[in-house]
């Protein structure tokens, strides 16, 4: 067995920067997570009318309504065996905005097909997204969402594009510093950039038979359905 990441991405997983490589070789098999800290530094958003709808996502730690400069924050990957039996890797991102901390969880599993990530988004895992992972010529990390879902009781309904939207992630290595550099665009097609950070991190890579899983790390409700 191998990380899940390295079972979707096959052979471009090779071409990743070697640290990256390490960073997302995290799992049960290779029995570590990884905790990266550092500092954000710019968090945004668009126009006022995105306001309320991150303020709503933000209940469930979807999402971040709020903006900043040089925020520090850490970023939590810790893998465990779901309640359904799947292999699962946090992505649990705590931003140290002042007066209130903010999360930003998701949870991510490689779908029954192997083909993709299945990326479980809030407290509740109410929105789920398909993530394709590329390696790009410089090294570096391009992850791209794809389609959306809401699920809620008997509720599985296609998210529309009107109100969608789509996520770019790149994660790359910084040989001078030392360091990652990440950056997360979050975008709606009719309207625009709605949210995004970009920012640079160190990381270590406890050993999950020690650190295990934190409480409150987890989801409150896990979903079944890919």
């Amino acid at each position: 067995m191998t990380s899940i990441f390295r079972t979707v991405m096959g052979a471009d997983f090779d071409r990743l920067h070697p640290r990256l490589q390490r960073r997302f070789s995290v799992g049960l098999t290779s029995g570590e997570a990884c905790t990266g800290r550092g500092v954000m530094h710019r968090i945004w958003h668009g126009g006022a009318f995105v306001k309320p709808f991150l303020a709503l996502g933000a209940t469930r730690n979807i999402l971040v309504p709020r903006t900043g400069r040089n925020i520090p924050f850490t970023i939590e990957n810790v893998p465990y065996t779901d309640s359904f039996g799947r292999e699962t890797v946090t992505f649990v991102r705590t931003f140290d905005l002042p007066g209130r901390a903010r999360r930003f969880d998701a949870q991510m599993v490689l779908s029954p097909e192997g083909d993709r990530i299945l990326d479980y988004l809030g407290t509740h895992q109410h929105l789920a997204s398909d993530l394709h992972f590329h390696a790009e010529p410089d090294g570096s990390l391009l992850i791209r969402s794809g389609e959306h879902r809401f699920r809620e009781g008997v509720v599985d309904v296609r998210v529309p594009e009107l109100i969608g939207a789509t996520a770019e992630v790149r994660e790359s290595y910084d040989d001078t510093t030392d360091r990652f550099r990440v950056q997360v665009r979050v975008v709606n097609k009719y309207f625009g950039p709605l949210f995004g950070y970009e920012g640079t991190f160190t990381a270590t890579y406890p050993d999950i038979r020690t650190c295990g899983v934190r409480p409150g790390l987890r989801p409150v409700r896990e979903e079944s359905r890919a």
